[in-house]
């Protein structure tokens, strides 16, 4: 099945900024207290932080806080099998949840120093970056789209989107990034 977004909208490219489809990941949501936090981060070879809205990162793996017991956790699809086994065994006699969410999630990547404004037009958040800083997640909304934000660098968000909404949200980035461009 083809990437949603990728066929119908180009990314979006101008002097301010640009948004693109991401690569399939492997990802999962992780319940569980925290105990179990600590074992999957030394099973994925993270330090989770357990700070609310806040997401760790080492290399292209990440756990995104969501929620109190609540993690997404990322990686680069061709580790997959690898992340399920290493998690399935240092879980293995905790009592958690694990769910493989792949399938249902893709991601969007928005970039330049509009990024903020163009991610404004449909998120209700304040995403300046001392109310949103650099390492904060959180589930939220753009316009009727539930997605998950995380700001990766001071002009970078990584979005996380159910793949049902990629088209729309990709197509009111493209837009809400028409303001930005040269005429």
């Amino acid at each position: 099945m083809a990437e949603l977004g990728a066929q119908r909208h180009p990314p979006v490219v101008t002097a301010v900024g640009a948004w693109r489809l991401l690569q399939p990941m492997a990802r999962y949501i992780l319940r569980g207290d925290a105990r179990v936090i600590s074992a999957a981060g030394a099973a994925l070879g993270i330090e989770i932080q357990q700070a609310p809205c806040r997401a760790a990162q080492c290399g292209a793996r990440a756990a995104l806080w969501l929620g109190p017991d609540e993690y997404l956790l990322l990686a680069p699809d061709t580790q997959s099998d690898e992340v399920a086994r290493a998690l399935r065994h240092a879980l293995q006699v905790e009592p958690h949840s694990l769910v493989d969410v792949g399938h249902r999630q893709t991601a969007l990547k928005i970039t330049g120093l509009q990024a903020t404004d163009i991610l404004n037009s449909g998120c209700p958040l304040d995403l300046d970056s001392t109310a949103f800083p650099v390492g904060m997640c959180t589930r939220t909304i753009f316009a009727k789209a539930e997605v998950v934000l995380w700001r990766t660098a001071s002009d970078v968000f990584h979005i996380e989107v159910w793949r049902s909404f990629a088209d729309y949200v990709a197509g009111l980035l493209n837009e809400a990034a028409q303001e930005y461009r040269d005429p």
